[in-house]
Parts: structure tokens; sequence; C-alpha cells
């Protein structure tokens, strides 16, 4: 045992104590924090496009007030959001929201130059008018010119950028309404009657008898849900960096003949168990950094939602029951890294042999997003009885309240195999330590029978 703790330790030092660990320790929740605030930062702080509309000709008579009564009502709709975000005590939250998801236009009044030009003169204009060269407050971002085709609405849309997507689909949506409203009002519905139907948004809400209320569905309801879902991306991601460092590794020091001189003075068991030690070790330093992290970035944004995701792990033994998928799972899929990094002299050599498992681990990844949404679909409650995918997909059936007896099951089936990976791990491992054999299956089968 102390032989093994000390290859443990020296497993963990190995790469604790260097710069570019911590570096990319810290980098990761930086980056994630980026990549999904960045897309987010770009939309709200996009400019509000000024955008003049043209009625063209008698028949169009009407849409372009119906595209200002849309936009007008987008406005409205922003405003209610501030409101009630404000009597809820979340003013920011609601402003962060209504800066994302309001309306990016602003209807201005067309230049004579557009509006009474026809044909290449007003096509000119128009070029003028949407250039980047055009000063800007004469330039514009769209023209839009509103007709009638066989009696219905139809727009022309001209944008200073090719791929702008945004005052097309404003333009489509105001136009389908303009015509439902013509529609119902056709129809002999009352004017105050065609608005109401238009603007009406139903207010609904969900129950359930399993909601933490016993009625009403609230956030408290669906923060598991997000929880199950974020654990076994976790999960997978602690795979693919501690797996990974093992993996390079135990090729190194086979490449360097450290190996077998650690052979000489420990068993293979023994070099074996210590490095998935060290570098779960390794891997905990970073689950602790990355949790701190958002623990801190949690409860100063929001304490009674952290209140709320510390009650939710705490019920039932959530917090437990991911614990005991993630051991499983780690365990798994270090010793079998290992194994692999025993045979290997190259990086091209476990790259060759990378590519099956990270096909392996793409099923998961793809299937937990179909568990969120139905956890007790036959795919997904078949799949995650395969040992290789258990650790994931059952962190995110968790908190469906799966039956016990699946619960039970699976956790034997997945360290009944760990234990199975660990005993062939260990026997491929020293055959792959004390020799230059490529990994293959007749090399396999002669390390586990000893042959």
């Amino acid at each position: 045992m102390k032989r093994t703790l000390l290859i443990a330790r020296r497993e963990f030092v190995a790469y604790a104590k260097t710069v570019g660990f911590w570096l990319s320790l810290l980098a990761f929740p930086l980056f994630a924090v980026l990549g999904g605030g960045i897309p987010l930062l770009i939309q709200s702080a996009e400019p509000i496009k000024a955008v003049a509309v043209i009625e063209e000709g008698p028949a169009a008579a009407g849409l372009a007030a119906a595209v200002r009564a849309s936009l007008q009502s987008d406005l409205d709709r922003q405003n209610e959001r501030l409101r009630e975000a404000a009597e809820k005590g979340q003013a920011g939250a609601g402003r962060a929201v209504a800066s994302i998801s309001g309306p990016k236009i602003r209807l201005v009044a067309p230049p004579a130059a557009i509006a009474e030009a026809t044909g290449p003169a007003r096509d000119a204009a128009i070029k003028t008018a949407l250039d980047k060269e055009t000063p800007k407050d004469r330039r514009l971002d769209a023209v839009v010119f509103l007709s009638r085709v066989e009696g219905k609405p139809a727009a022309q849309v001209w944008t200073g950028r090719a791929n702008d997507g945004d005052v097309s689909g404003f333009i489509r949506g105001a136009l389908r309404d303009a015509r439902r409203t013509e529609l119902l009002t056709a129809a002999g519905v009352a004017p105050a009657v065609a608005a109401e139907v238009q603007n009406f948004r139903p207010e609904v809400k969900a129950f359930s008898p399993n909601a933490a209320s016993g009625g009403e569905v609230s956030m408290r309801d669906r923060i598991p849900s997000y929880i199950g879902l974020g654990a076994g991306f976790l999960l997978w991601s602690l795979v693919i960096t501690g797996a990974s460092i093992l993996l390079n590794s135990v090729m190194e020091e086979k490449s360097n003949k450290i190996l077998e001189v650690l052979l000489s003075s420990a068993s293979a068991t023994e070099i074996l168990t210590g490095k998935v030690l060290g570098v779960a070790m390794l891997t905990l330093s970073v689950l602790a950094v990355w949790g701190g992290i958002g623990t801190f970035g949690l409860v100063s944004a929001s304490p009674d939602m952290a209140a709320t995701v510390g009650q939710v792990l705490m019920d039932d033994g959530l917090i437990f029951y991911f614990i005991a998928y993630m051991v499983g799972g780690y365990l798994m899929y270090a010793v079998l890294f290992a194994a692999i990094g025993a045979f290997c002299e190259t990086p091209r050599d476990a790259q060759t042999l990378m590519g099956p498992i990270m096909m392996v681990l793409v099923v998961p990844i793809i299937v937990m997003q179909m568990a969120l949404a139905s956890p007790d679909a036959p795919a997904v409650k078949v799949l995650s009885w395969i040992p290789f995918f258990t650790p994931f997909l059952m962190s995110a059936r968790a908190p469906s309240d799966p039956p016990l007896i699946e619960i039970v099951l699976t956790l034997i089936g997945m360290f009944a195999t760990a234990g199975f990976m660990v005993w062939i791990a260990g026997r491929a491992f020293r055959a792959g330590a004390l020799s230059d054999v490529k990994l293959s299956w007749k090399s396999f089968g002669r390390a586990i029978t000893g042959r």
C-alpha cells in the first residue's frame, strides 16, 4: 500500500507542479464562460438597424402601419417583461433578457431619392444608402418595399449585409399578422376582436403531483434535470482529461524505460493502482477548483438559486448518486487508458487507438440530451444498461427518479465491469510495459491469458 501511495503522490506532483496545468485549469472555466457569454454579449450589443419602409402603390396602403404596429407590439412586450422582472426583484436579469430578445429595428423615413425614384435610379439610390462609405446620418441598414401579390401582402427587402436575416424575419412576421387581421375583418370580425386575437398571449401554468410544492411546477422542479445533465457532461470531461493524462504518462514512462525501473521495485498492480489514484487526485483537484469557481459565481449572482441547488443535491441523496456513478465510470475508463498506454511507444500509436474509444464516448453525449427531455424513452433506458454508457446516462436520468431496481442493477453492472477492467488492465499493463510489442488482438489476448 505504501508503494502504491508513493506512486500516486509522484503522479500527482509531476503534473500539479507544472505551470501549464494550473493555467489550463483556470483557463477552462474562463473560456467556458466566454464561450457561452460572448454570443449573448454580441447579440445584446448589436446596434439597432435603421430601416426605411415604403409602400408600392395604392394596393399596399396600410401595410406600413401594420409593420409599425407590430414593432410597437414587440416593444410593449419587452417593457412588460422588464416590469415583471422588476416586480420579482430581478431587474438586472430582466434588462439582460430584454437587451437580447428585444427588437433591433428602428423605422425611419425613407429618403426622397429612394421613395420618389424608379428603375435604375432607385436601385442606385438604394445601393448608396446601404453603402458603408455613406455618412452615418444618411446611411440605412435596410430598405423594405411593401406590395401585394394576388391580393396578399408581400415585400422586397434590401439589406446592407447579404446574410442579414433579422429584418426579413421581422417583416415576414409583421405581414403574416397583417394578413390574419385582414382575413378576420373580412369575415365580419370587429377590429377590436381581431386585435385581441392577434395580441392574445395565454398564461399557461404547469402542474404535477410530483412537483416540490405538490402542485405548480417551478424552477425548483426543473433544476434537478439540469444538474443531472451537467453531472454527465462533467464526468465526460473528467474522463477525457484525466484518462488522457494517464495514457500519456504511461506511454512516456514506457518509452523512457521508467516503467521497467518501477516494476523492479513494485508490482504491476501497485503501479497501475498508484497511477490511477494519482490522476484521480489530480482530476479531483480540477473538480474542486471548477466547483469552487462555479459555487462562488452562483452564490454571488443568485444566493437563492445557490441554496436551491444545494437543497436539490442533498434531497434523496442525489449527490451520493452522482458520486457513485462518477467513481465507477472514471475507474472503467482510467484503467483502460492506462493499459493502452502500456502498449504505445509514440503519440501516433495512441491516436490510432483513441479513435474507436472517442466514437464510443460520443454516444452518451448525444443520448444525454435526449434523456433530459425523455428520460424513460426505450432507447435511453436500454443504453443506460450498457456499462460503458451507464455512468453518463444514469446521471442524466437520476433526477427523473428511475426505479430503484434499475439503479441497483446498473451500479452492480458498472462496478462489476470496472472490476473486470481492472483485472484485464493489470495483466495487459504488465505485459505491455515489459515488451515492445504493439497492441493487437493477438498480443492483447496473450497478455490476458499470460501465454
